[in-house]
């Protein structure tokens, strides 16, 4: 976030690297830190998408700018029903949408709801969901789609993981059509999907089967369509709840700030909606 210097060398390393170059006439460089441009500017509108993701990018930004007093002051936000960048910029500037002046009360709950996600437990998570947080409207509905995210209390997969494996049982073998992040909950996105599918199929016992085992090239499975997707007996028994991944398998992923193993396995219970300890 910092103005660019020799250390971000590679794509991706500043923040204004995807950023088309015209948006940035007449601030004298495309190189600028987000502070810096911030300075410029008497008000600034943050237009948050409703997607989960949208909404722990929100948290963090606001943490990040809450040691800013003079950023912070000139902050509203802007509510959005839809993918914003789904629409074309003239479509956009006609929407009438309501403004909320940034306060304290809004800078507080997302410190706190970025510190929950980065704890070393989901507990924090978890509890955030007892507290009162219609500062942000749609926080709570975020935070409980990333806690099913957890491995569920039978199956040991993640809602998601357990999408993609109902899309190959109704028959979905192509794997770009499976991680469509049309077919997706709103909590992965088709690069998410193309990983997780991955993923499964590369367990000593997996749920899935990519193609031909004898290949290990990823593009396989996504640059040509003869590679199918078929389900494993046990995808077959994780989608009927007779069976638990981590029986089979090792894990060791993360989740937020929550290191994921075996013997230290938080899951997620879908029935009463509740998180399970190790």
């Amino acid at each position: 976030m910092e103005r660019r210097s020799a250390k971000h060398c590679n794509p991706g390393d500043h923040w204004l690297d995807d950023v088309c170059p015209a948006s940035l006439n007449g601030f004298g460089t495309r190189d600028i830190g987000l502070f810096e441009l911030c300075a410029k500017f008497d008000s600034i509108e943050i237009w948050v998408d409703p997607l989960p993701n949208d909404q722990l990018v929100l948290v963090w930004l606001l943490d990040l700018l809450r040691p800013y007093k003079e950023i912070t002051t000139k902050l509203s936000l802007v509510h959005t029903d839809d993918k914003v960048a789904n629409y074309a910029p003239e479509s956009v500037a006609k929407w009438k949408l309501p403004t909320f002046k940034v306060i304290d009360d809004h800078v507080v709950a997302a410190s706190r709801a970025w510190r929950a996600y980065r704890a070393e437990t989901p507990e924090s998570c978890f509890d955030l969901l007892m507290t009162d947080l219609a500062i942000l409207p749609r926080l709570r509905s975020a935070l409980i789609a990333v806690l099913e995210e957890l491995p569920d209390s039978v199956t040991g997969l993640g809602a998601s993981e357990m999408d993609l494996l109902d899309f190959v049982n109704d028959g979905h073998t192509d794997p770009r059509r499976v991680c469509e992040a049309s077919w997706l909950r709103d909590v992965f996105d088709e690069n998410d999907a193309r990983d997780a599918l991955l993923e499964l199929a590369e367990y000593s016992s997996p749920p899935v089967l990519l193609g031909d085992p004898l290949f290990d090239n990823e593009d396989r499975y996504f640059g040509r369509s003869e590679w199918k997707v078929t389900l494993t007996e046990l995808g077959r028994s994780l989608l009927a709840r007779e069976d638990d991944m981590w029986r089979h398998n090792p894990i060791n992923r993360w989740w937020g700030g929550t290191e994921l193993t075996n013997e230290r396995l938080w899951r997620w219970d879908r029935e009463t909606r509740s998180l399970v300890a190790p």
